[in-house]
Protein backbone atom coordinates (compact mmCIF):
# COMPACT_ATOMS: atom_id res chain seq x y z
CA UNK A 1 0.00 0.00 0.00
CA UNK A 2 1.05 3.36 -0.86
CA UNK A 3 1.75 6.13 1.33
CA UNK A 4 -1.14 8.09 1.66
CA UNK A 5 -0.81 11.87 0.27
CA UNK A 6 -2.87 14.24 -2.04
CA UNK A 7 -2.05 12.23 -5.12
CA UNK A 8 -5.10 10.06 -5.14
CA UNK A 9 -7.03 12.31 -5.97
CA UNK A 10 -5.40 13.03 -8.85
CA UNK A 11 -7.82 12.74 -12.19
CA UNK A 12 -7.62 12.02 -16.02
CA UNK A 13 -9.51 15.44 -16.78
CA UNK A 14 -9.91 15.28 -20.34
CA UNK A 15 -11.10 11.95 -20.13
CA UNK A 16 -13.27 12.25 -17.47
CA UNK A 17 -14.98 15.70 -18.41
CA UNK A 18 -15.54 14.02 -22.15
CA UNK A 19 -17.19 11.17 -20.06
CA UNK A 20 -19.69 13.44 -18.08
CA UNK A 21 -20.23 15.63 -21.47
CA UNK A 22 -21.74 12.54 -23.08
CA UNK A 23 -23.79 11.20 -20.00
CA UNK A 24 -25.13 14.78 -20.26
CA UNK A 25 -26.02 13.98 -23.31
CA UNK A 26 -27.58 10.80 -23.04
CA UNK A 27 -29.65 11.88 -19.86
CA UNK A 28 -30.84 15.19 -20.89
CA UNK A 29 -32.20 13.54 -24.88
CA UNK A 30 -32.93 10.31 -23.60
CA UNK A 31 -33.42 9.56 -20.19
CA UNK A 32 -35.21 13.02 -19.18
CA UNK A 33 -36.58 13.36 -22.77
CA UNK A 34 -35.25 17.15 -22.48
CA UNK A 35 -34.02 20.10 -25.10
CA UNK A 36 -31.24 21.61 -22.75
CA UNK A 37 -30.33 22.50 -19.23
CA UNK A 38 -30.92 25.14 -16.64
CA UNK A 39 -28.08 25.86 -14.25
CA UNK A 40 -27.91 28.35 -11.46
CA UNK A 41 -24.54 30.43 -11.17
CA UNK A 42 -23.61 31.65 -8.15
CA UNK A 43 -20.41 32.69 -9.19
CA UNK A 44 -18.62 29.95 -7.21
CA UNK A 45 -16.19 27.02 -8.20
CA UNK A 46 -19.14 24.36 -8.36
CA UNK A 47 -21.85 25.99 -10.21
CA UNK A 48 -19.48 27.61 -12.82
CA UNK A 49 -17.77 23.86 -13.67
CA UNK A 50 -21.48 22.07 -14.17
CA UNK A 51 -22.22 25.24 -16.45
CA UNK A 52 -18.45 24.94 -18.28
CA UNK A 53 -19.67 21.30 -18.48
CA UNK A 54 -23.08 21.73 -19.57
CA UNK A 55 -22.00 23.62 -22.45
CA UNK A 56 -19.17 21.11 -23.07
CA UNK A 57 -21.93 18.40 -23.36
CA UNK A 58 -24.34 20.39 -25.37
CA UNK A 59 -23.16 23.38 -26.55
CA UNK A 60 -23.54 26.80 -25.38
CA UNK A 61 -27.17 27.10 -27.24
CA UNK A 62 -28.89 24.83 -25.13
CA UNK A 63 -27.64 25.75 -21.89
CA UNK A 64 -29.70 28.77 -19.65
CA UNK A 65 -27.96 30.23 -16.76
CA UNK A 66 -30.02 32.01 -14.00
CA UNK A 67 -28.44 34.44 -11.42
CA UNK A 68 -29.93 34.80 -8.20
CA UNK A 69 -28.58 37.46 -5.95
CA UNK A 70 -30.47 38.18 -2.63
CA UNK A 71 -30.29 41.01 0.06
CA UNK A 72 -26.52 39.00 1.86
CA UNK A 73 -25.44 37.72 -1.77
CA UNK A 74 -21.54 38.82 -2.28
CA UNK A 75 -21.35 41.65 -5.03
CA UNK A 76 -18.47 39.49 -6.55
CA UNK A 77 -20.15 36.35 -6.51
CA UNK A 78 -22.44 38.10 -9.28
CA UNK A 79 -20.12 39.49 -11.18
CA UNK A 80 -18.19 36.27 -11.59
CA UNK A 81 -21.24 34.75 -12.74
CA UNK A 82 -21.83 37.25 -14.94
CA UNK A 83 -18.38 36.77 -16.09
CA UNK A 84 -18.40 32.98 -16.68
CA UNK A 85 -21.76 33.79 -18.32
CA UNK A 86 -20.12 35.83 -20.98
CA UNK A 87 -16.98 33.31 -21.10
CA UNK A 88 -19.02 30.46 -21.78
CA UNK A 89 -21.21 32.57 -24.09
CA UNK A 90 -24.75 31.05 -22.42
CA UNK A 91 -27.88 32.91 -22.45
CA UNK A 92 -28.78 34.46 -18.71
CA UNK A 93 -31.58 35.70 -16.84
CA UNK A 94 -30.77 38.10 -13.37
CA UNK A 95 -33.59 38.23 -10.76
CA UNK A 96 -33.32 39.34 -7.46
CA UNK A 97 -34.83 37.11 -5.01
CA UNK A 98 -34.96 39.83 -1.98
CA UNK A 99 -38.86 40.86 -2.60
CA UNK A 100 -40.07 37.09 -2.51
CA UNK A 101 -37.79 36.38 0.65
CA UNK A 102 -38.72 39.71 2.35
CA UNK A 103 -42.09 38.46 1.59
CA UNK A 104 -42.61 35.50 3.13
CA UNK A 105 -40.35 36.12 5.86
CA UNK A 106 -37.06 34.56 5.40
CA UNK A 107 -35.52 37.93 6.87
CA UNK A 108 -37.75 38.84 9.60
CA UNK A 109 -37.92 35.19 10.94
CA UNK A 110 -34.43 34.76 11.10
CA UNK A 111 -33.66 38.23 12.78
CA UNK A 112 -36.20 37.13 15.23
CA UNK A 113 -34.08 33.87 16.57
CA UNK A 114 -31.07 36.13 16.20
CA UNK A 115 -32.32 39.06 18.53
CA UNK A 116 -33.47 36.39 21.06
CA UNK A 117 -29.52 35.43 21.87
CA UNK A 118 -28.53 39.06 20.81
CA UNK A 119 -30.99 41.27 22.19
CA UNK A 120 -29.18 44.15 20.41
CA UNK A 121 -28.87 42.71 16.87
CA UNK A 122 -30.79 45.16 14.45
CA UNK A 123 -30.11 47.49 11.43
CA UNK A 124 -26.60 47.64 10.25
CA UNK A 125 -25.80 44.82 11.81
CA UNK A 126 -24.08 41.70 10.10
CA UNK A 127 -23.64 38.09 11.43
CA UNK A 128 -23.02 34.24 10.29
CA UNK A 129 -22.83 31.34 11.99
CA UNK A 130 -19.94 29.27 12.46
CA UNK A 131 -19.12 25.48 13.62
CA UNK A 132 -16.86 25.39 16.06
CA UNK A 133 -14.58 21.82 17.54
CA UNK A 134 -14.23 19.50 14.56
CA UNK A 135 -11.34 21.76 13.76
CA UNK A 136 -10.06 20.79 16.57
CA UNK A 137 -11.02 16.98 17.66
CA UNK A 138 -13.96 18.28 19.60
CA UNK A 139 -17.72 17.50 19.60
CA UNK A 140 -19.04 20.66 17.05
CA UNK A 141 -21.39 23.09 18.45
CA UNK A 142 -22.36 26.62 16.41
CA UNK A 143 -22.04 29.58 17.92
CA UNK A 144 -23.61 32.91 16.44
CA UNK A 145 -20.73 35.51 15.12
CA UNK A 146 -21.70 39.19 14.63
CA UNK A 147 -20.80 42.36 13.78
CA UNK A 148 -22.35 45.90 15.03
CA UNK A 149 -22.59 48.95 12.37
CA UNK A 150 -19.08 49.86 14.83
CA UNK A 151 -17.54 46.95 13.08
CA UNK A 152 -17.57 45.46 17.12
CA UNK A 153 -17.33 41.79 17.18
CA UNK A 154 -19.75 39.64 19.43
CA UNK A 155 -20.22 36.02 19.63
CA UNK A 156 -22.85 34.11 21.30
CA UNK A 157 -23.48 30.25 21.10
CA UNK A 158 -26.98 29.19 19.55
CA UNK A 159 -29.21 27.45 21.59
CA UNK A 160 -30.93 24.61 19.47
CA UNK A 161 -34.13 26.33 18.90
CA UNK A 162 -32.60 29.48 17.19
CA UNK A 163 -30.24 27.81 15.44
CA UNK A 164 -32.93 25.36 13.64
CA UNK A 165 -35.06 28.64 13.21
CA UNK A 166 -32.28 30.57 11.77
CA UNK A 167 -31.10 27.74 9.06
CA UNK A 168 -35.10 27.12 8.47
CA UNK A 169 -35.40 30.66 7.18
CA UNK A 170 -32.11 30.90 5.50
CA UNK A 171 -33.39 27.89 3.50
CA UNK A 172 -36.31 30.16 2.01
CA UNK A 173 -32.92 31.46 -0.24
CA UNK A 174 -32.34 27.64 -1.89
CA UNK A 175 -35.75 26.69 -2.20
CA UNK A 176 -36.99 30.12 -3.89
CA UNK A 177 -33.91 29.46 -6.12
CA UNK A 178 -34.82 26.31 -7.02
CA UNK A 179 -38.38 27.28 -7.68
CA UNK A 180 -36.88 29.65 -10.56
CA UNK A 181 -35.34 26.85 -12.07
CA UNK A 182 -38.02 24.79 -12.28
CA UNK A 183 -40.29 27.63 -13.80
CA UNK A 184 -37.32 27.96 -16.83
CA UNK A 185 -36.90 24.65 -17.17
CA UNK A 186 -40.23 23.62 -17.81
CA UNK A 187 -40.86 27.10 -19.69
CA UNK A 188 -37.56 25.70 -21.98
CA UNK A 189 -38.59 21.84 -21.66
CA UNK A 190 -35.17 21.63 -20.22
CA UNK A 191 -33.75 20.02 -17.01
CA UNK A 192 -32.60 21.35 -14.37
CA UNK A 193 -28.37 20.82 -13.02
CA UNK A 194 -27.86 20.24 -9.18
CA UNK A 195 -24.20 21.74 -8.62
CA UNK A 196 -22.98 19.64 -5.93
CA UNK A 197 -19.73 18.19 -5.43
CA UNK A 198 -19.07 15.22 -3.58
CA UNK A 199 -17.96 16.23 -0.04
CA UNK A 200 -21.84 18.19 -0.04
CA UNK A 201 -23.85 15.34 -1.32
CA UNK A 202 -21.61 12.90 1.17
CA UNK A 203 -22.31 14.73 3.75
CA UNK A 204 -25.47 16.52 3.55
CA UNK A 205 -24.65 20.29 2.75
CA UNK A 206 -27.46 21.07 0.92
CA UNK A 207 -31.11 21.81 1.22
CA UNK A 208 -33.82 19.34 0.58
CA UNK A 209 -36.18 20.85 -2.27
CA UNK A 210 -33.35 23.35 -2.50
CA UNK A 211 -30.13 23.04 -3.58
CA UNK A 212 -30.55 20.00 -3.40
CA UNK A 213 -32.89 19.12 -5.80
CA UNK A 214 -32.46 18.54 -9.38
CA UNK A 215 -32.50 16.32 -12.57
CA UNK A 216 -29.31 15.48 -13.20
CA UNK A 217 -26.37 15.98 -10.83
CA UNK A 218 -22.92 15.99 -12.85
CA UNK A 219 -20.22 16.71 -10.26
CA UNK A 220 -21.37 15.21 -7.28
CA UNK A 221 -18.85 12.26 -7.63
CA UNK A 222 -16.13 14.76 -8.03
CA UNK A 223 -13.72 15.75 -4.91
CA UNK A 224 -13.91 19.67 -4.52
CA UNK A 225 -10.28 19.87 -5.08
CA UNK A 226 -11.04 17.56 -7.86
CA UNK A 227 -13.88 20.22 -9.25
CA UNK A 228 -11.51 23.04 -9.30
CA UNK A 229 -9.00 21.43 -11.60
CA UNK A 230 -11.70 20.43 -13.96
CA UNK A 231 -12.45 24.36 -14.03
CA UNK A 232 -9.07 25.00 -14.93
CA UNK A 233 -8.94 21.81 -17.15
CA UNK A 234 -11.92 23.92 -19.42
CA UNK A 235 -10.37 26.84 -19.40
CA UNK A 236 -12.50 29.05 -16.98
CA UNK A 237 -11.71 32.45 -16.16
CA UNK A 238 -9.28 32.63 -13.33
CA UNK A 239 -10.99 34.97 -10.71
CA UNK A 240 -13.64 32.17 -11.24
CA UNK A 241 -11.07 29.75 -10.26
CA UNK A 242 -9.44 31.33 -7.47
CA UNK A 243 -12.69 31.44 -6.18
CA UNK A 244 -12.97 30.77 -2.68
CA UNK A 245 -15.70 27.81 -1.16
CA UNK A 246 -18.21 30.34 0.41
CA UNK A 247 -21.88 29.31 1.59
CA UNK A 248 -22.78 33.11 0.37
CA UNK A 249 -25.75 33.23 2.74
CA UNK A 250 -24.81 35.04 5.55
CA UNK A 251 -24.69 38.97 5.77
CA UNK A 252 -21.07 38.39 6.96
CA UNK A 253 -18.51 36.67 4.94
CA UNK A 254 -18.50 32.87 5.47
CA UNK A 255 -16.02 30.12 4.33
CA UNK A 256 -17.93 26.17 4.32
CA UNK A 257 -15.15 25.09 6.91
CA UNK A 258 -16.58 27.71 9.15
CA UNK A 259 -19.92 26.46 8.82
CA UNK A 260 -20.07 22.72 8.44
CA UNK A 261 -17.01 21.07 7.57
CA UNK A 262 -14.34 19.53 9.99
CA UNK A 263 -11.49 20.96 7.82
CA UNK A 264 -11.31 22.62 4.48
CA UNK A 265 -11.74 21.34 1.30
CA UNK A 266 -8.65 20.23 0.22
CA UNK A 267 -7.77 18.14 3.85
CA UNK A 268 -11.69 17.16 3.87
CA UNK A 269 -11.29 15.21 0.47
CA UNK A 270 -8.02 13.17 1.38
CA UNK A 271 -10.16 12.32 4.76
CA UNK A 272 -13.15 11.28 3.02
CA UNK A 273 -11.50 9.62 0.28
CA UNK A 274 -9.39 8.01 3.04
CA UNK A 275 -12.13 6.74 5.11
CA UNK A 276 -13.65 5.38 1.78
CA UNK A 277 -10.92 2.92 1.27
CA UNK A 278 -10.43 2.28 3.99
CA UNK A 279 -7.19 4.01 5.52
CA UNK A 280 -6.13 4.01 9.20
CA UNK A 281 -6.90 7.29 10.84
CA UNK A 282 -3.42 7.59 11.86
CA UNK A 283 -2.39 7.31 8.21
CA UNK A 284 -4.34 9.75 7.71
CA UNK A 285 -3.43 12.55 10.90
CA UNK A 286 0.43 11.78 9.47
CA UNK A 287 -0.42 12.81 6.21
CA UNK A 288 -2.22 15.94 7.08
CA UNK A 289 -0.09 16.63 10.42
CA UNK A 290 -3.33 16.76 12.53
CA UNK A 291 -2.35 13.54 14.88
CA UNK A 292 -4.37 10.23 14.38
CA UNK A 293 -6.69 11.48 17.61
CA UNK A 294 -7.86 14.49 15.70
CA UNK A 295 -8.15 12.32 12.22
CA UNK A 296 -9.84 9.66 14.23
CA UNK A 297 -12.36 13.00 15.30
CA UNK A 298 -12.65 13.83 11.79
CA UNK A 299 -13.35 10.37 10.47
CA UNK A 300 -16.34 10.04 13.43
CA UNK A 301 -17.84 13.43 12.48
CA UNK A 302 -17.91 12.25 8.91
CA UNK A 303 -19.75 9.41 10.11
CA UNK A 304 -22.33 11.51 12.56
CA UNK A 305 -23.21 14.00 9.60
CA UNK A 306 -24.22 10.46 7.57
CA UNK A 307 -26.34 9.27 9.87
CA UNK A 308 -27.42 13.06 10.76
CA UNK A 309 -28.81 14.10 7.37
CA UNK A 310 -29.82 10.61 5.91
CA UNK A 311 -33.53 12.06 5.93
CA UNK A 312 -31.84 14.53 2.96
CA UNK A 313 -31.37 11.78 0.83
CA UNK A 314 -34.67 10.13 1.21
CA UNK A 315 -37.71 10.05 -1.49
CA UNK A 316 -40.59 10.66 -0.29
CA UNK A 317 -42.57 7.49 1.56
CA UNK A 318 -45.08 5.67 0.27
CA UNK A 319 -47.41 4.15 3.17
CA UNK A 320 -48.39 1.28 0.24
CA UNK A 321 -47.21 0.51 -3.67
CA UNK A 322 -49.45 2.44 -6.39
CA UNK A 323 -48.32 1.31 -9.29
CA UNK A 324 -44.90 -0.43 -10.63
CA UNK A 325 -41.74 1.27 -10.17
CA UNK A 326 -40.06 3.77 -13.27
CA UNK A 327 -38.78 1.50 -15.59
CA UNK A 328 -35.08 4.02 -16.15
CA UNK A 329 -32.66 3.22 -14.12
CA UNK A 330 -32.12 6.71 -13.57
CA UNK A 331 -32.53 8.11 -10.17
CA UNK A 332 -31.71 11.73 -10.81
CA UNK A 333 -34.97 12.56 -10.81
CA UNK A 334 -36.94 15.61 -9.49
CA UNK A 335 -38.52 12.75 -6.70
CA UNK A 336 -35.19 11.08 -6.58
CA UNK A 337 -32.55 10.56 -4.32
CA UNK A 338 -31.19 14.36 -3.22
Amino acid sequence: MTALGFDVLGLDLATEADRIAERLREVTARVLHRRGLVVAISGGIDSSCCAALAVHALGAGRVFGLILPERDSSDDSAERARLLAAHLGIRTLTVDIAPALEAIGCYAERDAAVRRVLPEYGEGWRFKIVIDGGMHGRINVFRLLAEDPQGGRHERTLPRAEYLQVVAATNFKQRIRKTLEYYHADRLHYAVVGTPNRLEYDQGFFVKNGDGSADVKPIAHLYKSQVYAMARHLGLPERVCAAVPSTDTYSLEQGQDEFYFALPHRQMDLALWALEHGRPAAELGEALGIGAAHAQAVYTDIANKRRTTRYLHQPPVLVDQTGPPPSSPCTCGREGRQ
